[in-house]
Order: C-alpha cells, then sequence, then structure tokens
C-alpha cells in the first residue's frame, strides 16, 4: 500500500518499520514534525527535551541499552549536540542511532545556513541524504544497518525542500526487533585519555571500511543518460531538481555523503565529456572530485549562497529557459513576518520601545520584536545568548548601561539554555534584568510542549517547572510576574527592575493567543468620527489594524479583543465590545 506523505512523516514511519524503541528530540524546522509523528506510534517511547544536547545523550543511552534509538534536530540544534556527537564517534554504540540533522538552504526559519555535512566529515561519522519521502523511510532502515555493522552513530540530514514536501511512500509492517544484551564494557564507553587513544585507532579502521562500503552500497547510483555532454554529480533535493531540468543527462545520485567514494567517481567521470556538482551551500562533493585530480565544475556556476532550482539549473548549464507552467493568475500581496494579532510578546516591545532600552533577544517567534514598528532588539544570535551576552554587555560598559537594558527570552528558550546564563548573572556578580516571555507553549515550531507547560508530548500531565522558583534557585531575588497586556503595570515593573542594582526577572506571563483553549473576546472597532488618524494604535504593529478612508479601522476577522490598541488611543476612538 502506498500513502503520499511529507518527507518528515515518511522518516517517522520508516522508524517504525525499522522497530526503533526510543526517540528523542527538541523542536526545531524543518525537522519538528518527524517527532510529532513519532508520538501517534505508541510502540515508540517518545519525548521532548530541554534541548538538542539532552536528546542526545538520551538517544546514545538508549543505544548503549541496546535499543534501536533515535533523535532529531535542525542544523544549528547540532551545534548544541556537537559535544556528545564527537565523543560518541569514539565509543560507538549498542543498538542503531540515527540523528537526524535538517538543514534550512535558503534560511527560511533559521539564522545562518550551516552545512552539516562538516559535522559528519568532522566528527568521522557516516551521512545518510534522502531525496524524496520514500528514500525518507528506506533510507531510515538503511541507516540503522550502517549503524550497527559498523558501530556508529549515523547523521541523516534532511533539508527542508525534502522534510516538507510530499510524495508516495510505501508502507510496510514494523520489524519488531528485542533490544540487545547490555554488557559492561568501560574500555569501549568510558572515555577517559586512555581508552579513548585505544577508540581513536577503532575510528580511523572504521572509516577505511566505510570508504569500501561507499564504493558498492546501493545508496549511491549511477543512472545512465543519453545525451554525455555533461554528467551531474548530486545528491538530496539537488537531485530532483537534476532529474527534471536535464532528464537525459548521466547522473550520479549520492546518498552516502561521508565518507564519500573514490573509484566510482572516477569510472563515471570517465564515461562523460564534462562533470558538474550539483550541490546546495559548501563545495563538499566538489572538493572531494577535485582532491581525486578529477576536472569537475559546481561552485563557479551555482554559487555559495541559498537554494538551487530546476530554473537555474537549465539556465545555467543548458542557457534555456525554464519549462512552462501554471501560475496563479493573481498577484499575491507581500505578506511581511509580524507578531500574530493578540500575541502576548507584543506589548512587551512597545515598552522597551518607548522606554528606549537596549535589547539583547533571542530565538523565538518573539524575534519578531526586531521588526518595524516595533524596532526593540539590537541581537539575536543563538539559543540562550540573550542573557549571556547582556551581562557581557554591560559588563563591559558598566552599572549605568545595565539600567538602560534588557535581555528577552521565551520559557521553552529559558529551559533549552537560559538558565546557564542567569547563573552567570549572579554568580559574578551582575545587575541584569531579564524578560522572561511566558506565552505557556513552544511556540515558534508549532505548539510543542516544554517542562514548563504541564503536560508532555503527548499531552498527557507532567510535572511543571515553576520558572519563578527556578530563577529564585539561581540566585535571583527579585521575581516579578506581570501580565503583558496590562501596559502600565508592565512598563512601572520595567522602570523598576532596571533601576535596582541586582540582578532581576520579570516573567512576562500571558497565554499564546493561537492556543487550544485561548478564549478571544469580541473585536474591538474604531468609531470614525471620533477618529483623527494620528496612527499611534499603529504602533504596535497589529495586522488587525489598517487605513480605510482616512480613518483607523479594525479587521474584525483578525481582531481576537486583547485591548492593547485601546489604551493608545488619545481620543478613546477605539472601543471594546459592550
Amino acid at each position: 500500500m502506498k500513502e503520499l506523505m511529507l518527507g518528515n512523516q515518511a522518516a517517522a514511519r520508516g522508524l517504525y518499520e525499522a522497530g526503533c524503541h526510543v526517540v528523542s528530540s527538541y523542536p526545531g524546522t524543518p525537522s519538528t514534525e518527524i517527532t510529532e509523528y513519532i508520538s501517534g506510534y505508541p510502540e515508540i517511547y517518545s519525548e521532548w527535551a530541554p534541548n538538542e544536547k539532552v536528546a542526545y545523550e538520551v538517544a546514545i543511552g538508549a543505544a548503549i541499552g541496546g535499543a534501536r534509538s533515535f533523535c532529531a534536530m535542525k542544523h544549528v540544534g547540532l551545534n548544541v549536540a556537537a559535544d556528545p556527537l564527537f565523543t560518541t564517534a569514539y565509543t560507538g554504540v549498542g543498538g542503531g542511532m540515527i540523528v537526524a540533522v535538517a538543514d534550512d538552504q535558503g534560511m527560511h526559519s533559521s539564522q545562518n545556513e550551516q552545512d552539516s555535512r562538516h559535522y559528519a566529515q568532522a566528527a568521522k561519522v557516516p551521512m545518510v541524504e534522502p531525496s524524496d519521502s520514500q528514500e525518507c523511510s528506506d533510507y531510515i532502515k538503511a541507516a540503522y544497518a550502517i549503524s550497527e555493522e559498523f558501530d556508529t552513530p549515523v547523521l541523516y540530514r534532511l533539508s527542508t525542500r525534502v522534510s516538507h514536501s510530499q510524495s508516495l511512500v510505501e508502507v510496510g509492517p514494523r520489524q519488531e526487533l528485542p533490544v540487545r544484551d547490555y554488557e559492561k564494557n568501560a574500555k569501549k564507553y568510558v572515555m577517559m585519555p586512555a581508552n579513548a587513544q585505544g577508540r581513536h585507532v577503532f575510528v580511523e579502521e572504521r572509516t577505511l571500511k566505510l570508504r569500501q562500503f561507499a564504493e558498492t552500497t546501493p545508496l549511491n547510483r549511477v543512472e545512465e543518460g543519453s545525451d554525455r555532454r555533461i554528467g551531474i554529480i548530486t545528491a538530496g533535493i539537488c537531485y530532483q531538481y537534476v532529474r527534471e531540468a536535464m532528464p537525459d543527462a548521466p547522473v550520479l545520485k549520492l546518498g552516502l555523503l561521508n565518507p564519500l567514494p573514490e573509484q566510482l567517481i572516477r569510472d563515471f567521470a570517465a564515461t562523460v565529456d564534462r562533470v558538474v556538482v550539483v550541490e546546495e551551500l559548501d563545495p563538499i562533493i566538489e572538493n572531494h572530485c577535485a582532491s581525486l585530480g578529477i576536472p569537475v565544475e559546481g561552485k563557479s556556476i551555482f554559487g555559495y549562497i541559498g537554494e538551487i532550482s530546476q530554473k537555474i539549473i537549465r539556465e545555467k548549464l543548458l542557457g534555456q529557459p525554464p519549462l512552462e507552467g501554471c501560475a496563479y493568475p493573481e498577484a499575491v500581496p507581500v505578506r511581511p513576518p509580524v507578531l500574530c494579532p493578540g500575541c502576548p510578546h507584543r506589548g512587551v516591545f512597545y515598552t522597551l520601545h518607548k522606554l528606549g532600552l537596549t535589547v539583547f533577544g533571542d530565538i523565538g517567534c518573539y524575534t519578531l520584536g526586531a521588526t518595524p514598528p516595533l524596532l526593540a532588539m539590537d541581537t539575536t544570535l543563538c539559543m540562550g545568548a540573550s542573557i549571556s551576552g547582556l551581562h557581557g554587555f554591560t559588563k563591559a560598559r558598566g552599572p549605568e548601561a545595565a539600567k538602560k537594558a534588557v535581555a528577552v527570552i521565551g520559557d521553552s528558550t529559558f529551559m533549552h539554555s537560559g538558565m546557564t546564563g542567569l547563573a552567570d548573572i549572579t554568580y559574578n556578580h551582575g545587575v541584569s534584568t531579564v524578560i522572561i516571555l511566558d506565552n505557556s507553549i513552544t511556540g515558534m515550531t508549532g505548539h510543542q510542549q516544554n517542562p514548563t507547560t504541564g503536560y508532555d508530548i503527548h499531552n498527557q500531565p507532567a510535572y511543571q517547572i515553576s520558572l519563578e522558583a527556578v530563577c529564585r534557585a539561581l540566585g535571583v531575588s527579585r521575581v516579578v510576574v506581570v501580565d503583558p497586556a496590562d501596559l502600565k503595570a508592565l512598563e512601572a515593573s520595567v522602570r523598576a527592575e532596571t533601576a535596582a542594582e541586582e540582578p532581576s526577572v520579570i516573567i512576562a506571563r500571558r497565554p499564546c493567543a493561537l492556543l487550544k483553549g485561548v478564549k478571544a473576546k469580541p473585536p474591538v472597532h474604531v468609531e470614525p468620527q471620533q477618529c483623527i488618524a494620528c496612527r499611534k494604535c499603529f504602533q504596535i504593529g497589529c495586522p488587525a489594524i489598517t487605513m480605510e478612508g482616512g480613518k483607523a479601522h479594525i479587521d474584525d476577522t483578525l481582531c481576537v479583543g486583547c485591548g492593547l490598541c485601546v489604551g493608545l488611543c488619545p481620543k478613546s476612538a477605539i472601543k471594546e465590545a459592550e
């Protein structure tokens, strides 16, 4: 039986059919849906971990215990999990272990465009990369076989286009596998220097075996073509682009991205007049080919930035216009990224901008506080960097700077990597003010639970960690909870806490307006005769507020009645429903 599946859904199905036992992940677009789909299979234990490092360590613990395990993350999440990755490359695994890492070529929802293939090379672990949903399922099974045969974690690389596109998948039964016996083996799993030295020898020997494997594995295959003027070497989503743009070209499709084959590439190159590598981001395959002495082109044609497409391939390699397709008959208006109507973060950023504070931001939907008209964020680097960065900023610029600067961080991000930054402030005599934006959910990736919500991945009751108690335990005596919709109370709290000469935390607590169970109030409306078109209501950047006929207008299909705009109008022209 075949089903139409997202790439991420197909990966989850592959995990189910392959007999996976344990899954631990931290949500991160475009990888999130794999674990969400897995949560629907009761045969597999699944969880949301506080961060990617913890998720990886849960998965390796399960593998050491003899079970097939899995963890998923986006490309920047692998930075967080890199520490255990490099060491478990030495220890190896007991049961099979797969680490899915989803790259985001084009930065659709990410702060950088790093190429995760570098991690496979640096850690000396195998990496596979599927190109469609069927391969997303098949490559899970192949990755487990590689993991167990070569005693290694396997990186499973996805991309936004593969994760979020759909194609047919052959559905099969689950392979029920017993958990392997666990045997104590300190020389294998205790990585003190004497043991690690021996395991490095194992890694190098394993790499040689994997190189031989790369020459014969069906993951790497040659597809013959009638036009031998250009031979294409490619992988992942780029394979789909190549097949559509150049159906007659010979193609070497690589499914095993590390280690790359040598003789297979030499043999393929010898059959064509010109070799072109089609790969997004960095020249990993191209550099490998060049190291073999093969004349090859790639980045000189396609560049290092963003995504490739069928159109680009046809234009760059064939000098032909793109194939004709169907276009939507009307121009679709541009929709800039903006906080949702009723978003609890809007009042916080309006207040911070009004007070002229320097704001160290973090990763989350609240990053949109940097956009006009709020313009209330100075930095966004990585998960947790807001708190640590603010501490460094105020240490560099002195105590007066601390009175004019704050950090903002979400509830899930605080649990991910904010706690250690707050500990740094209290331990090292800092006086910074941190605002935790508690919207009762992990919002940016689509409403996943986290340790502060009181529910687990299955929406079952779980221990609810108290942000107030955590902050106090970390040494903060000034912990204030405020409703961000109450602008007067919020502003008073910010003024008071930034003036205090000790660490302080403001918890701005209001549920995400899109959460199930959060009841919207009736929409507010504008009395046109009272509106003077001063546009002060536009300062909060609510998409429900527009201008019609020279007067402010509120779209009642968007407004959730948060009332934030009501108090801003100098003429009381905005009215709440009676």
